[in-house]
């Protein structure tokens, strides 16, 4: 039944799709007005979210601020939200990144006169990130699994021509590869997820006829009742359906190629958008619909995706020391980052999916410092490449310092936010698989090296002529990191506030799949 009262939820998501219509609606002569309103839009849909936290209770129902209304009724379809632990982090994230990442790219669809006579609509760029605010908000809290697919696609139209129409400046080339490497990135993700949801629709189609209904909660209900008994293989063959499509988004290895060209040809802010704030609903989607729609199948299948994961860790870690481009790099860091996720959330233990979650954020966090960071430093020099930078300390020492914290926090140094989830997401693993959790450290070790020698090779040693004359961070820029910096040691230092809304919620889910914690062999006393 839902909740008698305010919408919240409802709310939550629709302040900034109507302030996405708002903003586009600005004449086009008004571009400051634009980009006004939609960081007012983003800080109201902040003030809701943690509007949204403080009504939920971790130790109450476990889908809380319900709300369930009819919608297609001869399908069985229906308007139906609720969040649990899992999704009250994940919507605070993203509400917390939107206007960071409004701030940051401020000037990033400004008019840009080109050999093309390409125009860059303002209005357009951040009516576009606010629309993908309100499908992503409304796609943590959707109980209908049929609302989430909708969600789940929905978002990569204003994805498609946040990539492909608004690309970074900083390409070498000329205009016409440059717009033909966006087109490149911005095809290649749309084919990829396109293919991951019509795979997902025929499970979700599948599902409706195996339990007649979409509902979530009443799925979970009937399975705990003993009144719905899928057969083994076709609980298999819908998780696998499910699961693809959530792979992809992720993304997992080798599902994953899409990813750096959409980061590397976006505008940093964009970039941002993709890796800390869309790429979540994938693996949160793990947790919410595989396993708690598919508790046998995931456990069937988890030793294969042990394995991908693990594959992710190390390949994305070494391809990322052998780059060449910044942007690039960051991406493959965040290749290897979400193997921990995906490793984390089907070690099926508490630990791991704890850790799991917390990394959703605090991954967010990290690598929204570090790549805003890094395209305040391209957007200076007008270059990614790591070969034309060095000395940038010397003549920017916040920046430099900046970049470094976000860095050091990309490795999980101990003191910031990664370092918890990192660390739990290990304990978790070795608990239940110790041969994948000791694989799984050597990607801590590769993530120290890139991480170090993309800061030696642009921040430190001889300062080169091209970044002589480099300005220091603005104070608009420093609105951006100094947050997010403050976030990374605050969740690093005293967790507390994350795990007491998570834990619960991992509870459940633990419950879902009849899993329980592994407990130490002690030898007894001779």
């Amino acid at each position: 039944m839902a909740n008698a009262g305010f919408p919240l939820l409802t709310a939550t998501a629709a302040l900034p799709a109507i302030g996405a219509i708002a903003t586009a609606a600005v004449p086009a002569g008004r571009r400051a007005a634009a980009k006004w309103l939609a960081l007012l839009v983003s800080l109201g849909t902040l003030v809701l979210a943690v509007i949204v936290g403080a009504r939920f209770d971790p130790g109450g129902d476990r889908y809380q601020l319900i709300e369930s209304h009819a919608w297609i009724k001869d399908f069985g379809v229906r308007y139906e939200l609720g969040v649990d632990g899992i999704a009250v982090a994940l919507i605070a994230l993203t509400a917390v990144l939107i206007p960071f990442i409004i701030l940051a790219g401020w000037h990033d669809a400004d008019p840009l006169e080109t050999k093309s006579k390409r125009w860059r609509p303002t209005q357009g760029f951040f009516a576009l990130i606010l629309s993908v605010e309100a499908m992503v908000i409304l796609s943590f809290e959707a109980t209908d699994v049929f609302l989430f697919y909708i969600l789940f696609e929905a978002m990569l139209i204003p994805m498609y021509f946040l990539i492909g129409g608004f690309g970074d400046r900083a390409h070498a080339g000329s205009d016409e590869n440059a717009a033909a490497q966006r087109s490149y990135a911005a095809v290649k993700f749309l084919l990829y997820n396109l293919a991951g949801g019509l795979i997902m629709l025929a499970a979700v189609i599948g599902l409706y006829v195996v339990a007649g209904n979409f509902s979530l909660t009443e799925i979970a209900e009937a399975r705990a009742g003993g009144q719905l008994d899928m057969a083994t293989n076709t609980e298999r063959l819908l998780f696998l359906g499910f699961f693809f499509a959530f792979a992809v988004k992720a993304p997992l290895w080798p599902l994953h190629t899409w990813l750096p060209n959409a980061m590397g040809e976006s505008t940093a802010p964009v970039a941002v958008l993709i890796t800390a704030v869309v790429d979540k609903v994938g693996t949160f989607a793990m947790l919410r619909f595989c396993l708690g729609l598919f508790p046998e199948a995931s456990e069937w299948a988890t030793p294969a995706i042990l394995v991908l994961a693990l594959i992710s860790i190390v390949y994305g870690a070494l391809l990322a020391v052998g780059q060449r481009d910044i942007k690039r790099l960051i991406a493959y860091a965040s290749i290897s980052h979400f193997g921990f996720i995906i490793m984390g959330i089907f070690a099926m233990t508490s630990q791991g999916q704890s850790g799991a979650t917390l990394y959703m954020v605090n991954h967010g966090i990290s690598t929204a410092a570090l790549m805003l960071v890094a395209g305040f430093l391209i957007s200076r020099r007008g270059s990614r490449l790591i070969a034309d930078y060095g000395g940038v300390q010397k003549v920017a020492p916040v920046l430099a310092g900046t970049f470094l914290i976000g860095g050091l926090a990309t490795l999980s140094l101990p003191g910031l936010a990664p370092f918890v989830s990192e660390f739990l997401v290990l304990v978790g693993t070795f608990a239940r698989y110790p041969v994948v959790g000791i694989i799984a450290t050597f990607g801590i070790v590769l993530a120290a090296l890139y991480t170090l020698v993309l800061y030696q090779r642009t921040m430190t040693g001889p300062v080169k002529e091209e970044v002589r004359s480099l300005p220091d961070l603005r104070l608009r820029e420093l609105l951006v990191v100094t947050p997010l910096i403050a976030l990374l040691i605050f969740l690093g230092v005293y967790p507390k506030p994350l795990t007491d809304i998570v834990n619960p919620a991992v509870e459940h889910t633990m419950s879902d799949v009849q899993m329980k914690d592994p407990q130490p062999e002690v030898e007894a006393a001779k």
